[in-house]
């Protein structure tokens, strides 16, 4: 577009003039004054008269273009959100399963990450009433040759560690059927602890339905270090529960 610019400037500022290719061609050396004043007179009338044609786009490249920004807005409408700076969060499990966490942007949006860790959830809830929780959530990095753009909370396997303990592995899980309902229960609540009623008939040989909500501040270090930790209603004193994901 910028060579375009110019060419057209040059058009507009430059009137070039066309040679006399053929030699031969008859030209008078003498004029009369008022052939000369008749010629000058034809030649300003000729250039008022003259109107510069504005340049238009074919229409093809018009509705090239329009495709083009409405495929770019209907993929921008379709791409998932990313977390903010404070996210709600949900601890939940069964009493004798798995511990699984959830980070939501906001109290109605689907999980922006959901991991199942190997840690049972009674043994969790018995380090939260000790004092404070430190999970640390570790995944390698891939070689440079095999770098590929996944985001940290796309990582498939972590490491988990509680307090420096080794507690297994986690994995990341896609939100189904079963989990978006648990997280429709818990959309009223804003902080808070218990058991849900209603899963509790539901969960079998696996016992109570356990969960804890709260709120999390969001610390992005960078693009292979994020920390959430758990924000409490008074402002005072350390969180009692921090989660930290790291790429090493």
């Amino acid at each position: 577009m910028a060579r375009t610019s110019q060419d057209s400037s040059s058009k507009w500022h430059f009137h070039w003039t066309k040679k006399v290719e053929n030699e031969d061609d008859e030209v008078p050396i003498f004029k009369s004054s008022n052939t000369i004043e008749e010629e000058k007179k034809e030649n300003v009338k000729s250039h008022v008269g003259m109107s510069t044609p504005k340049k238009k786009l074919p229409a093809v490249a018009v509705a090239r273009l329009r495709s083009v920004l409405a495929a770019l807005g209907k993929n921008r409408s379709s791409l998932p959100l990313g977390l903010g700076s404070r996210v709600v969060g949900t601890l939940f499990g069964y009493r004798r399963g798995h511990v699984h966490f959830a980070f939501q942007k906001d109290p109605n949006s689907p999980p922006a990450f959901l991991i199942e860790l190997a840690t049972p959830i009674s043994g969790l809830v018995r380090e939260m009433a000790s004092g404070l929780v430190r999970i640390a959530l570790e995944c390698d990095k891939e070689k440079e040759e095999e770098k590929k753009a996944v985001r940290l909370q796309e990582e498939p396997m972590w490491r988990t560690y509680c307090n420096g303990k080794k507690c297994g592995f986690a994995t990341r899980k896609e939100c189904g059927p079963k989990e978006w309902k648990l997280m429709k229960a818990v959309e009223p609540i804003s902080m808070g602890a218990g058991v849900l009623p209603g899963c509790a008939t539901e969960a079998g040989a696996d016992g109570e339905l356990m969960y804890m909500r709260a709120k999390f501040e969001r610390i992005v270090g960078s693009r292979d270090s994020e920390a959430f930790y758990m924000m409490n209603p008074d402002s005072n004193g350390a969180p009692e529960l921090s989660i930290y994901l790291l790429r090493v």
